[in-house]
């Protein structure tokens, strides 16, 4: 963006995928924070500020991208709904590139498009690197996530040059649910494991602090494609024995790695990557996060 010039003031912001779990969290700060949020729905709007989508066919109501000073896409099938059958391995792609590809569409037809549009992606771009630090300069890697936020990021870079583009790339998003529902689930009912080695490097990121990135991003003249992680590298086992000593529960048992290989994709994906993710970028940004190790964002939302 030009610095000399003045930027345009952010009021209204339009969020897909609000109702989600990240999505909550991002509409509180937003609202808290002074922004008018108005979200895009898949059913008949029944509220203020609703808008109507489909993302499979690609249509907006074009309304509301002609009012917003922001786009925020949340939208994506779940990764963490097992198994990854071939049919859902192809939802998981297409939710994504079709959503992103709709709204990049929709901003690039508008006659007053928005200021930003930011992105959701994962930091699964990188694929499992075991001994490497990974940051937003490293290269593309190798499996099915990697391809997916591959083509996922280039749905977004159809986006028109006279909005600024920002790709967030997510890591595991610390709190009562998401992915970590899962780990929760298990530890609470007293079988929190050792997932594969446990050595493996699983980047994280509180759910405040993803909300509060997000916003901080919003507010920035940052554009390009930036790791939202927590400040302190932690390893699998580090994350599940937390976990464990925090809810006061066992953390005994070890489920070896071929058990998650059986899983295929999902299983190298989500348990066995080992993706040791940094992010001077946000860093440099200027943000500030409240919870800067495992522990603080695990004491967030155990009682």
């Amino acid at each position: 963006m030009n610095e000399s010039a003045p930027r345009p003031p952010i009021s209204r912001v339009l969020v897909a995928g609000a109702s989600g779990y990240i999505g909550t969290e991002l509409v509180a700060q937003l609202t808290a924070a002074g922004f008018e949020v108005m979200q895009l729905v898949r059913r008949e709007p029944t509220a203020e500020g609703e808008y109507e989508w489909d993302p499979r066919s690609g249509t907006v109501d074009e309304r509301a991208i002609e009012r917003a000073d922001a786009v925020i896409n949340l939208a994506g099938a779940s990764t963490g709904k097992l198994p990854w059958t071939p049919s859902y391995k192809r939802e998981i792609l297409r939710s994504r590139v079709d959503g992103t590809r709709a709204l990049a569409e929709a901003i690039r037809r508008a006659s007053n498009p928005p200021v930003v549009f930011l992105s959701g992606s994962a930091v699964g771009y990188f694929g499992s690197r075991p001994g490497e630090v990974l940051t937003d300069e490293s290269s593309k890697g190798t499996g099915f996530l990697s391809d997916v936020v591959y083509a996922w990021e280039q749905a977004a870079r159809l986006t028109p040059s006279t909005t600024r583009l920002v790709m967030f790339r997510t890591g595991i998003v610390v709190g009562r649910g998401g992915a970590f529902t899962p780990l929760n689930l298990l530890t609470r009912f007293g079988v929190g494991s050792r997932l594969g080695s446990g050595a493996q490097y699983w980047p994280w990121i509180s759910l405040h602090d993803e909300a509060a990135a997000i916003v901080h991003l919003l507010r920035s003249d940052f554009a390009g494609a930036v790791s939202l992680v927590g400040p302190t590298p932690a390893t699998a086992e580090t994350i599940t024995k937390t976990l464990a000593q925090k809810m006061k529960r066992p953390h005994w048992f070890v489920v070896p790695s071929f058990a998650f290989r059986m899983l295929g994709d999902a299983g190298k994906d989500l348990i066995l990557v080992d993706e040791n993710v940094q992010s001077p970028t946000l860093a440099n940004t200027g943000f500030t996060f409240r919870h800067t190790t495992i522990e603080q964002a695990i004491d967030a939302f155990v009682e």
